[in-house]
């Protein structure tokens, strides 16, 4: 039997709250990638990305949107080691390159960044357009149905 590992499309989505769910009952394990990060519900139309960027300073970090994709890279500046002129023995803090792209939802839209403690945060937020919003339909009374008239009847 085949099986679908559907995890990159989890982790990459925001504002699919039903793709999310389906997604939670077919998978349930996935590999974690580099950096980790979170995708939180902060409101009824809101979230937010908490990507984990130990060791990256604020300029070495860029955001991109465009369309329904939201971009974050890191890239470190030139080698560290050439600061101090020590030798690294052992580097277990990993400080390699990395691109995250995460597919939006329609109206989906990037409001705020921050860093804070090695945590890089993306607040977004659903605004739906007043045209695309449900609005409600009165139901008029058969009191009040309109008469046709047929003009064959007529003569």
């Amino acid at each position: 039997m085949r099986t679908y590992d559907l995890t990159p499309f989890y982790r990459s989505t925001v504002g699919f709250d039903r793709f999310f769910n389906l997604l939670d009952q077919v998978t349930s394990d996935g590999s974690p990638g580099y950096p980790p990060y979170n995708i939180e519900r902060t409101g009824e139309n809101a979230y937010r990305i908490s990507v984990a960027v130990s060791g990256f300073a604020q300029g070495e970090l860029s955001i991109v949107a465009k369309e329904n994709t939201l971009t974050i890279k890191g890239e470190k500046s030139a080698n560290e080691n050439g600061k101090d002129k020590s030798e690294v023995l052992y580097r277990g803090i990993a400080a390699r390159a990395f691109e995250r792209v995460f597919q939006l939802a329609d109206f989906v839209q990037v409001k705020n960044a921050s860093l804070e403690n090695g945590l890089l945060h993306v607040d977004l937020v659903r605004e739906i357009p007043e045209a695309k919003k449900p609005r409600s339909i009165p139901i008029n009374s058969g009191a009040q149905a309109p008469q046709v008239v047929d003009a064959s009847v007529a003569a």
